[in-house]
């Protein structure tokens, strides 16, 4: 059986004619910088091809009903194992979805109450909150009631005649407001403040009555309901309207608590009775996934003994993977894309299916140094079944745990795309590639380190499991907040941090808001700028040269490709045949500005672009911004749906460098980054504080930050219940003495102590 997998003639994206070979059976890292074309070989070549060849094998009727892919763009790929991706696209699956289902733990936790509750109940759905038989009757299982919040539905200070009530839909003059104003039983002109009991009742909860209405030229009687009845009937009932401004109206104006019948549980009552050990499923489903591995560990069912083994083995990946802290009730939609893609591998652990090619894109994302070795112990686990392991990486232990390892670069876009290292880690540190220059490389200690301007406090965070935190962080310095996953780093800057200080410039890895036709260029604002320079060349309308506009080709309107939607499957995209994926129409593209069409300058990266335009005093900047921050290798009309995570964060950060503001707060910046791009990034956070003065936090796992900071603030020691207290807060080098710190183990470890400083 041959003992590789053979790729040839690579050419997806900046891909150039790549020919590589990958073991079989072994752990192989593929790294590189930033933008080199990592995933474009791993995910949009590999993996989409090895899913491709396993769906055709299917019939023709079961693939109706599945996504499909065009072909990669590449000659021949040789021995190719069936293929799992798992990438860190947030998981999905609605109010519904919580870690339980989704790992496929929750069905089993239902079997063993069913064979062993007491009361015994006997039948599994009877424990599910998406059956009937296990739903809570009032909350129909989703554990929580959304009602009016009537602080922010009604201005007690006003009269009806000066708004009292704020919704849109009760707008003086409107219908629904002449109805209550003119009903006889309320003054329009009274304060709501001063209405009596009745009239309040009256004003929002009565169903009573009639209000004489005139309708096309004729009187009627129509039925009296209070406001609040109204609101709820039309817009909080199971058949309510569900368009986005009807949603977001109802947000504004309504507040969901846990349910009072189920207490949030979800569950009915016959299922909340049924008891093991004293805890009924909820309260198994409450517990962090530490706690109720223990609590599992410690149940004596013989008649359930083998339901109990499992259950044992498939909360212990949980832990065992970092995710400790998790409880199964939490709800998938809350999960990062670290957690969410941690959570996939659960899935996949208690498999007995080998010889099967397992795909993962940074799974490291997230993890604190400490729990590293538990990812790569079960990278390794996967692998020692007969598995290979393909895994994208920049985390230097991921890579020193790799059978194999490919090295692609040596630049980003076009300057990448090729192999310049293939072999062991011990052969990588030895080779002149940026990734074997680094690996060996130890961050240093900051030796001077700058000095605060004042503190900015935080008082009482209590947010999920902070502990009455007060913290000073101190102004005008770099800041690293470190801890390992669940300690409460996010619920403290992200929640207690910014809500005591609003006026903070929050960057999270969350999508900038898009859709398919945000580009580069339109969410920084230049696409205005661009097309202005090409109809003043060319004398003509700027409309032409929007592919949302008259310009755009008339097949794929203006987006380059032809996208089918695939009810809940992932939609499919194939280029436009018409344009050629250059989404304008033959008329647009024979206007040129100093030889190159539109469709060419949105082909360009940034870095081509930025000299492009190094004269115009509105792009250059805007183009030299996403430079600052690594992002050269983007291309102007790159999609911003295509973006990772650490790119969309630097993006939304390019928008900010020109220090306007004064608090800056990043959550995990370094996430995507290659080694060599840490560095730059180390660089623009410098530049706002020394340039501008600026107070910037990082929340932080990556060594070299920490140990590149001003003032380190840890909390822990552990994640979840165990969490949420502060460990230490500080110069960097106080850090290292702290005993029971996680963090200071490995800063210990990574930091080297020669002379010198980036500062």
């Amino acid at each position: 059986m041959p003992e590789w997998i053979r790729v040839t003639g690579a050419r997806e994206h900046n891909l150039a004619n790549v020919d590589v070979e990958i073991p079989k059976r072994r752990l192989t890292v593929v790294t590189g910088v930033s933008g080199s074309g990592k995933s474009s070989m791993v995910f949009d070549t590999i993996a989409v091809e090895g899913q491709r060849q396993l769906n055709d094998t299917l019939p023709a009727f079961v693939r109706s009903f599945l996504p499909s892919s065009a072909r990669p763009a590449v000659d021949l790929i040789e021995h190719l194992p069936a293929t799992i991706a798992v990438d860190q696209r947030p998981l999905t699956g609605g109010r519904r979805s919580t870690v339980g289902t989704i790992t496929d733990i929750a069905p089993l936790l239902r079997l063993l109450f069913s064979r062993a509750g007491e009361p015994f109940v006997g039948y599994a759905d009877a424990f599910s909150f998406n059956m009937p038989a296990g739903m809570c009757p009032e909350c129909e299982g989703f554990g929580e009631v959304v009602d009016v919040d009537l602080d922010r539905f009604l201005d007690r200070d006003k009269s009806l005649e000066e708004g009292a009530l704020r919704p849109a839909v009760f707008k003086v003059g409107s219908r629904d407001w002449y109805l209550l104003a003119h009903s006889g039983r309320l003054d329009p002109a009274k304060p709501v403040s001063a209405y009596t009991e009745q009239e309040l009742e009256d004003l929002l909860y009565s169903t009573t009555g009639t209000v004489l209405l005139e309708v096309a030229g004729q009187e009627v009687n129509a039925s009296y309901e209070g406001a609040v009845v109204k609101f709820r009937r039309r817009y909080l009932t199971a058949d309510a309207e569900a368009g986005s401004r009807t949603k977001q109206m109802v947000q504004e104006f309504t507040t969901s608590a846990p349910c009072p019948a189920c207490g949030g549980t979800r569950l009915s009552p016959l299922a909340r009775d049924s008891k093991i050990n004293g805890y009924d499923i909820a309260q198994f489903s409450a517990m962090e996934s530490e706690e109720l591995l223990a609590v599992l560990r410690g149940l004596d069912l013989p008649q359930a003994k083998p339901v109990v083994d499992a259950l044992v083995t498939q909360v212990g990946h949980l832990v065992e993977i970092g995710l400790g802290y998790l409880s199964l009730e939490r709800r998938t939609a809350t999960l990062s894309g670290g957690e969410s893609q941690r959570v996939k591998i659960v899935r996949h652990l208690s498999s007995s299916l080998n010889d099967l090619l397992y795909v993962f894109d940074e799974p490291s994302a997230g993890l604190h140094p400490r729990d590293v070795h538990r990812l790569t112990d079960l990278l390794h686990a996967l692998r020692d079944k007969g598995n290979t392991v393909l895994v994208v990486e920049h985390d230097r232990d991921v890579i020193a745990a790799a059978d194999h390892v490919i090295d692609i670069g040596p630049g980003a876009g076009d300057a990448g795309g090729h192999v310049v290292f293939t072999g062991t880690v011990a052969d990588l540190v030895k080779a002149d590639t940026p990734t074997g220059r680094l690996l060996a490389d130890r961050p240093r200690l900051k030796q001077r380190l700058r000095t605060p301007t004042g503190v900015l406090p935080v008082v009482d965070a209590k947010t999920h499991n902070l502990r009455n935190l007060n913290v000073d962080f101190p102004v005008g310095v770099l800041t690293a907040i470190c801890g390992v996953a669940g300690a409460g780093k996010s619920s403290l800057v992200g929640g207690a941090f910014q809500r005591q200080h609003p006026d903070a410039i929050v960057i999270d890895q969350a999508p900038p808001h898009a859709n398919r036709r945000s580009t580069i260029t339109t969410y920084t604002g230049v696409a205005d700028q661009i097309r202005a320079e090409f109809a003043k060349a060319n004398s003509v309308s700027p409309a032409l040269f929007s592919p949302n506009s008259t310009g755009a080709c008339e097949t794929c309107s203006g987006l380059g490709v032809v996208f089918t939607e695939l009810a809940s499957f992932d939609g499919v995209s194939l280029v436009c045949q018409t344009c050629d994926g250059r989404r304008f129409n033959d008329e647009v593209l024979g206007h040129t500005l100093r030889g190159c069409s539109i469709s060419d300058v949105l082909e360009m990266t940034v870095a081509q672009g930025r000299e492009f335009f190094a004269k115009s005093r509105k792009i250059s900047p805007v183009l030299t911004a996403l430079a600052d921050v690594g992002l050269d290798y983007l291309r102007l009309g790159q999609p911003l749906t295509s973006l990772s995570g650490g790119e969309c964060q630097r993006i939304k950060l390019a928008g900010h460098l020109h220090g306007k503001h004064r608090i800056y707060v990043l959550d995990e910046p370094t996430s995507g980054l290659h080694m060599a791009d840490v560095g730059r990034l180390l660089d623009v956070l410098d530049r706002l504080v020394d340039r501008y003065g600026a107070t910037v936090m990082v929340i932080e796992h990556n060594m070299d930050v920490v140990a590149h900071a001003d003032w380190v603030v840890e909390l822990g020691p552990e994640g979840g219940s165990r969490g949420g207290r502060l460990l230490y807060q500080g110069e960097p080098r106080g850090l290292l003495e702290v005993p029971g710190s996680p963090t200071a183990v490995y800063l210990r470890d990574a930091i080297a102590e020669p002379e010198g400083s980036r500062v």
